[in-house]
C-alpha cells in the first residue's frame, strides 16, 4: 500500500511539472500560426497589388491569410486595413495601405501589447514593423 501511495505522489509531481510546459507549448503555437498567417497576408497583398496595378480596399479579396483570419474572429477588416488579434489584444498588429498621390504602399503597425505575452511574442518576433513596402506608383517596376 505504501509503494502504492508512492508511485502516485510521484506521477502527481510529473503531471505538474508536464502540464504548465504543455500549455506554453500550445500558446507558442498559437502565435507562430498568427505570425505566419501575417506574412502570407503581406505577401499576398503585395502580390495582388503589384499583378492587378491596384489595392482593393477590402483586404479579404486581395488576400486568403486576412479572410481566414476574419473568418475565425482573429482580424477586423477597415478601408485598405486590417486590425489583427494577438492573445486578448484587438490591434496588436496592424496592416495599413497609405496612399500618396498615386502611389500607394503599405505598412506593419504595432499596438501597444498591453501586458499581454501572446501579442508581446508576435510583436518580438515579427521582423516586419514600421516597415513600408511600395505596392502601387511611381515607386513599383512593372
Amino acid at each position: 500500500m505504501i509503494e502504492l501511495i508512492f508511485v502516485i505522489v510521484i506521477l502527481g509531481i510529473l503531471a505538474a511539472v508536464a502540464i504548465p510546459k504543455l500549455a506554453a507549448t500550445r500558446d507558442d503555437a498559437e502565435v507562430s500560426a498568427i505570425m505566419t498567417k501575417i506574412g502570407q497576408a503581406v505577401g499576398e497583398i503585395s502580390n495582388y497589388a503589384v499583378s492587378q496595378g491596384k489595392v482593393e480596399t477590402d483586404f479579404s479579396v486581395m488576400s486568403n491569410a486576412i479572410d481566414n483570419l476574419v473568418m475565425r474572429g482573429e482580424a477586423t477588416l477597415g478601408n485598405k486595413s486590417a486590425a489583427i488579434k494577438g492573445g486578448s489584444v484587438a490591434n496588436c498588429v496592424s496592416i495599413q495601405v497609405v496612399t500618396n498621390g498615386l502611389d500607394e504602399s503599405m505598412q506593419i503597425l504595432f499596438g501597444a501589447p498591453g501586458g499581454d505575452d501572446k501579442c508581446a511574442a508576435i510583436q518580438n518576433n515579427l521582423p516586419l514593423q514600421n516597415e513600408t513596402i511600395a505596392l502601387v506608383g511611381n515607386r513599383v517596376s512593372y
